[in-house]
């Protein structure tokens, strides 16, 4: 396995993992996410590609082809007033595809990600994970991420 920044050529493999991962969160949340769909079309994603500030991963295998991604966002909080100034990497969006799940492409793209993070001094790495995937919230523990903070709803 060989995680390397995202390319244009990537698109269509990124494409059909975006479908899989957002098909994952219909079948926990289908009042909120609709179906064979994805979060971003290929326009989007060749924006993406282009923005420092919001690199992309990808786990590949010995054929190029791309197995997962992690997408990122890079805040920097500077001169708050309750808060210190720190970077940090925001995982946007983490996929595997499904034929390889459990295989270790997750958690190769994640270590990764985290020494791009400590590399450009990044404080820390966030991300929001659905409740109603409990498969990616063990994935997540099982990489010694905590708990950081809750969102709550109540459906009207």
């Amino acid at each position: 396995m060989i995680v390397r920044k995202a390319e244009i050529k990537d698109i269509p493999r990124m494409e059909k993992l975006l479908m899989q991962v957002n098909n994952v969160h219909a079948d926990g949340r289908p009042d909120l996410f609709i179906h064979n769909c994805q979060k971003y079309a290929a326009e989007d994603l060749e924006i993406l590609l282009e923005d420092s500030s919001r690199p992309i991963f990808v786990g590949v295998d010995e054929e190029d082809c791309v197995q997962g991604y992690c997408f990122c966002v890079i805040t920097e909080t500077i001169g708050s007033h309750n808060l210190h100034d720190i970077k940090s990497l925001y995982i946007d969006d983490l996929c595997v595809d499904e034929s390889v799940r459990g295989r270790g492409v997750g958690r190769e793209i994640y270590k990764a990600v985290t020494e791009y993070a400590r590399e450009i001094g990044c404080y820390h790495i966030t991300l929001n994970v659905w409740s109603c995937n409990p498969t990616a919230m063990r994935f997540y523990d099982s990489l010694g991420m905590k708990e950081l903070k809750k969102t709550m709803e109540v459906i009207l």
